[in-house]
């Protein structure tokens, strides 16, 4: 299944990985605590509580926060490690700042497909992802 970053609907996400897994209804609800009917309501949802999301994640072995964790790599790049860490330095009270962002192997193709189908040249994805220039070619060479 091919994943819309753009566009996420979470509960059809959801829906998808449960009948992969061959779940029963009634397991589900026993483990999220709600009735059939309920669970079919979450299935139609864009989005969804953490803790319902985290439920989810659970019981389908599955990372959905992964999801959003990679549009937020591909489409809204932190600022640079420098001014992060001055930022942080001047604010004691922040959260704790991630200084390395984690390219899955679904960003990757991704970002792999967008160059090979021309819909990107390296530049661009290099500019518009804040893609490392050694980065890409080492995936360009890779995979």
């Amino acid at each position: 299944m091919a994943i819309d970053l753009k566009n996420i609907h979470i509960g059809s996400m959801i829906q998808v990985h449960a009948e992969r897994n061959q779940l029963e209804m009634t397991r589900i609800c026993k483990f999220m605590q709600s009735s059939e009917k309920e669970i079919k309501v979450m299935y139609l949802q864009k989005d969804l509580p953490t803790d319902i999301l985290l439920r989810w994640s659970k019981l389908l072995q599955y990372d959905f926060f992964r999801i959003y964790s990679q549009y937020l790599i591909l489409f809204a790049p932190q600022k640079s490690t420098v001014e992060a860490c001055v930022k942080q330095i001047e604010d004691k009270n922040s959260l704790p700042q991630f200084r390395k962002n984690l390219y899955t192997k679904e960003i990757i193709d991704f970002i792999l497909e967008l160059i090979r189908t021309g819909k990107k040249t390296k530049k661009q994805v290099i500019e518009g992802y804040n893609i490392p220039k050694t980065t890409l070619y080492k995936w360009l060479e890779k995979y």
